[in-house]
């Protein structure tokens, strides 16, 4: 990166980190950067694009440490580290946080993606172990999409948000609905298990069926089996993936 091109993101970074609601103007970039407008759009192309870059160099250090980080025995833990420490992010920096996922970010900058294709691998992890009930792409959407509502709730309303538990709570709510109870601890399969009724064990079966699907999915994806040919293990793909996002009626 040259130098006058590492200056001026290092100046929208802090303007954006100091700026009362966000957002900067590209004078006031230059400004303090102590370039023209021309040296600025031949660099980051327009405004959007200067804010992309801030947005990627600031979560820069955040995704270091994800990537740096040896996956640990229990994907599930991992995976409430993961959200924790996303949550801690926004709120140390709010600004940039809001801007990340601001609508006015046309293009997704290149962290949130990368984030996001962590997210998946870790939940891939879990469904080879058989801790999923559903098939993970899915489930890194439903978790990406509360973990950012939250996020943003926190750092956007802090004084209507005030609950210090409020992340942990929509975070073991939504683990609950995407784990098997087995992976979330013996607490979640304890209760009710005493009297189970006829139409209780049919709706156990009913969930039971896209976690299976689930698990023999990614099993096969990791180690493909060679006595299917390439469109036979496409087409059983698919199926267990229509199967692993199946909702009980």
């Amino acid at each position: 990166m040259s130098s006058t091109k590492a200056r001026i993101l290092e100046v929208a970074a802090e303007l954006v980190a100091n700026s009362p609601d966000g957002d900067v103007s590209t004078r006031a970039v230059c400004e303090a950067a102590g370039v023209g407008a021309p040296a600025l759009y031949r660099h980051f192309g327009d405004k959007e694009g200067l804010l992309s870059a801030v947005v990627d160099h600031g979560y820069e250090k955040y995704l270091t440490t994800k990537r740096s980080r040896r996956p640990g025995t229990d994907p599930i833990q991992d995976l409430r580290d993961g959200w924790d420490t996303h949550t801690d992010f926004a709120l140390r920096n709010p600004n940039l946080y809001r801007l990340m996922n601001s609508p006015a970010m046309r293009t997704p900058p290149a962290a949130a993606l990368e984030s996001h294709r962590i997210l998946t691998a870790d939940l891939r992890r879990a469904a080879e172990q058989g801790k999923l009930r559903l098939a993970p792409e899915l489930a890194a959407q439903m978790i990406m999409s509360a973990n950012v509502g939250v996020s943003l709730m926190l750092v956007s309303r802090p004084t209507t948000f005030t609950d210090e538990t409020l992340s942990r709570r929509i975070r073991d709510a939504v683990h609950a609905v995407v784990f098997t109870p087995e992976a979330m601890g013996p607490e979640t399969t304890s209760a009710g298990d005493e009297e189970m009724g006829a139409e209780d064990e049919e709706a156990g079966a009913e969930e039971v069926l896209p976690a299976t699907a689930t698990h023999l999915a990614a099993l096969l994806r990791r180690t493909p089996r060679p006595d299917f040919t390439s469109g036979e293990s496409a087409l059983l793909g698919e199926w267990l993936d229509r199967l692993s996002n199946t909702t009980p009626e």
